[in-house]
């Protein structure tokens, strides 16, 4: 044992008898996740006087005891950084923030700080319980740095797992307000395809043939005509990168203003000149999920940011 390390003892009762152990003490252990607690047994950090042979597949038996020995979340290797943030809810299992449009999500290369994780780190000091042992917010799903909007991230290691869970099963409820190209017909409908990195563009993604890549489902409704273009509502039933931007382009209506999959297209440019408007017209909209600790419904809803609100302004017939 070692300096900061805490020791929980889990009695095993009739209700886990004949159990796997992973799966016994998620039962008695309900603040921490099935996937840590088999990470700590593969660690040798769970230890019984009953059995020497210790593994997650163990069968337990009522009357049985074990120690876990929880060494102290190791901190992320990324600054904490006082950076603005928009919270639309926290308490102490997750945070859902409405994120500004340029604000990258998670650190990576050519991005290694004045992201959102570190912004969340620097908000949530002390406050993060430790996700696979790392004092971390837990990054379930992501939006593009140029999009705004709705974004849950989880605190503790059991709200990871349970949102992961709902991304997983397509439970989650996301809704995307976009302006694009044109207006689409019919105005309302299903885009059902597999959605691949491109042949051409290793860092674009595009549509393929059934069975290669991830399947990908986009329910859209045209909500408002308008000059050149339209304003639409995407319900995604899959999250796939880039997913709306992908089928928009893909039914012939790019977004306006996404310097990857649509071109500038006459009349426009000099509209979106004058606004100063430089990013993809997309925004999260709508965020609805089952908390995942207390099972209560959670909506939640983002209003149009300004650069959005000023774009339809322009294009209104």
């Amino acid at each position: 044992m070692h300096p900061g390390d805490s020791i929980i003892e889990a009695a095993i009762g009739e209700a886990q008898h004949g159990l796997r152990l992973d799966r016994a003490l998620a039962d008695l252990l309900p603040d921490m996740s099935r996937e840590r607690l088999k990470a700590l047994i593969g660690e040798g950090q769970v230890r019984s006087a009953q059995t020497t042979k210790i593994n997650a597949s163990l069968k337990v038996s009522a009357g049985q005891t074990y120690s876990i020995t929880l060494p102290p979340p190791v901190p992320l290797d990324t600054i904490a950084q006082d950076i603005p943030l928009v919270i639309v809810h926290e308490d102490d299992e997750l945070i859902v923030v409405d994120k500004p449009a340029g604000l990258v999500v998670h650190p990576a290369a050519g991005n290694l700080d004045g992201t959102l994780v570190n912004a969340l780190l620097h908000h949530c000091a002390g406050r993060l319980s430790g996700i696979g042992g790392v004092a971390r917010p837990g990054i379930v799903h992501r939006i593009d740095k140029d999009t705004s909007g709705l974004l849950v991230v989880a605190k503790t290691d059991r709200a990871h797992e349970g949102l992961a869970r709902q991304f997983k099963d397509h439970s989650i409820d996301r809704l995307y307000a976009a302006v694009v190209y044109g207006v689409p017909v019919p105005a309302s409908g299903t885009v059902d395809t597999w959605i691949g990195r491109s042949d051409a563009d290793r860092k674009k993604m595009a549509v393929h043939r059934e069975g290669r890549g991830k399947h990908a489902v986009t329910h859209y409704r045209t909500v408002e005509r308008l000059k050149g273009a339209a304003m639409v509502e995407c319900r995604l039933e899959t999250g796939r990168t880039h997913q709306v931007r992908v089928h928009m382009a893909y039914l012939g209506h790019p977004l306006i203003g996404d310097p990857v999959y649509g071109r500038d297209r006459k009349g426009f440019k000099s509209i979106l000149e004058t606004l100063g408007f430089k990013r993809q017209a997309l925004h999260a909209k709508t965020l609805g999920f089952i908390h995942p600790v207390t099972d209560k419904p959670l909506l939640f809803q983002s209003v149009l940011p300004t650069d959005m609100q000023e774009l339809l302004s322009e294009l209104h017939v």
